[in-house]
């Protein structure tokens, strides 16, 4: 599977960005998929996780209640909705493979994407 993650781009703190991972492959509803960020100077952590349906989702403690993880079998992608965004959300946020839900780490990554929030 390949993928590709777009949507990033320059905000104000309190904005907020949707961005888009499209996958190329086949059985792309077989994945749970996964959403990562890399700060400048910091290593990649995980972000969220879906599972095949999308009917359950996992989110790291510091996402609380602003991010929210979907996705669309059919458009063979999945989505991260970012609210209220402050400038420490400014990473290049990463799509992933996961080797199944509830795990945090990712096997087959894509090109990421940045996202700069402004004070």
């Amino acid at each position: 599977v390949q993928l590709q993650a777009y949507g990033g781009g320059l905000v104000q703190a309190g904005g907020s960005l949707r961005l888009s991972c499209a996958a190329s492959g086949r059985s792309f509803s077989s994945y749970v998929m996964g959403w990562f960020r890399q700060a400048p100077g910091k290593e990649r952590e995980f972000v969220s996780g879906i599972d095949w349906t999308g009917g359950m989702s996992d989110y790291a403690d510091f996402v609380k209640v602003r991010f929210t993880i979907s996705r669309d079998n059919v458009k063979n992608t999945i989505y991260l909705q970012i609210n209220s965004l402050q400038p420490e959300d400014t990473a290049v946020y990463y799509c992933s493979t996961l080797p199944g839900f509830g795990y945090r780490k990712g096997n087959y990554w894509g090109k990421g994407t940045l996202v700069t929030v402004s004070s």
